[in-house]
């Protein structure tokens, strides 16, 4: 919740708006059209954020930060198609910038919901592949955790990934083959859960 509006109330009814109507409309500081934005890309910037902060409780307030700068300041998203890259990328620095102050440490507990038709040793198994992929993974560099996070987290392309981050494609790619080396390295008694993991490298 943002200016202690609940953004699926003041939202409705904007749900086929596009982000160029509704970033207009934003800029008028039009509440409505704003929370709509928020409703729309919330879950995405805090889902970098979490896995960023190591699952760390202030991944809300921070997420929630890089919205209330485009409330501030809806201008400088010029493009709406560039608006959730530049919320990421906006999540991103605030989280880098959090860390460098103070290391975060700490990974909330709870792991992904297994298929109901697991059988429990397959759920146990899922559920300590997870775990170790999130704790090797918040071991890595920052760069490299955002770099990870996005291409193989979110499945963005490395062209859209590197946009965000604002390298090259090819600067992109070295972030994740050091991100991958340094993870088989970590997880190397775990090769088989890493590889169906993080195998398939996208272009």
């Amino acid at each position: 919740m943002l200016n202690g509006r609940d953004p699926a109330k003041a939202s409705a009814g904007l749900d086929h708006s596009t982000d160029t109507d509704l970033l207009a409309r934003a800029a008028t500081q039009d509440a409505a059209a704003f929370a709509a934005l928020v409703d729309r890309h919330f879950h995405v910037v805090h889902r970098v954020v979490w896995r960023m902060m190591n699952g760390h409780a202030d991944a809300e307030d921070v997420a929630q930060e890089a919205f209330l700068r485009l409330w501030r300041n809806p201008s400088q998203v010029r493009e709406a198609g560039a608006l959730r890259g530049w919320l990421i990328r906006v999540a991103s620095n605030l989280v880098m910038d959090r860390f460098r102050a103070k290391p975060m440490q700490d990974i909330d507990a709870g792991l992904e919901v297994a298929d109901t038709r697991s059988s429990a040793e397959e759920t146990l198994d899922r559920g300590r592949a997870v775990a170790a992929i999130d704790a090797a993974v918040a071991q890595l560099p920052e760069r490299q955790k955002l770099a990870l996070t996005l291409v193989h987290f979110e499945q963005m392309t490395n062209i859209a990934a590197a946009a965000i981050m604002e390298v090259s494609v090819e600067a992109l790619e070295s972030l994740l083959a050091r991100a991958r080396r340094s993870l088989k390295e970590r997880l190397a008694a775990d090769k088989t859960m890493l590889l169906a993991t993080l195998a398939t490298e996208r272009t």
